[in-house]
């Protein structure tokens, strides 16, 4: 089974995005901050070297222990401004389509209010 099988585009991003602000965070700390185990970090930061996305350099730490820093090479930054835009695309998609079921939403409650004589008008609801 291949490293690709557990990294969503979702993993992928956060973790780029992630190393990238914080090159010298531990995989446990980068597990935690993602909710994940340790493991599945672990498998998707060797999925990210493995394509190519990350490079990881050993150094020894304020505690003399053995520690990597992990630093995104040219392809990853490349794939990180990727997945951006595409999350971007469907955010706005997300929110070009909460605009519609609002607007609908406003103008059935225009059509109940305007039937039943004494409610508070959408504009009071609504401030528009």
């Amino acid at each position: 089974m291949g490293y690709g099988v557990m990294l969503t585009d979702e993993y992928r991003y956060k973790i780029l995005k992630e190393l990238e602000a914080n090159p010298e965070i531990s995989q446990r700390e980068l597990a935690k901050g993602l909710g994940i185990s340790l493991g599945k970090t672990n498998y998707c930061i060797q999925a990210l070297i493995e394509k190519g996305f990350v490079k990881a350099n050993n150094f020894r730490n304020s505690q003399n222990k053995k520690s990597y820093v992990y630093l995104l090479t040219p392809r990853g930054i490349q794939e990180k401004a990727r997945i951006t835009l595409q999350f971007l695309k469907i955010k706005l998609d997300e929110h070009r389509q909460l605009k519609k079921e609002i607007q609908k939403l406003l103008e059935e409650s225009e059509q109940i209010l305007v039937r039943h004589d004494g409610a508070l008008p959408v504009k009071h609801i609504t401030g528009k």
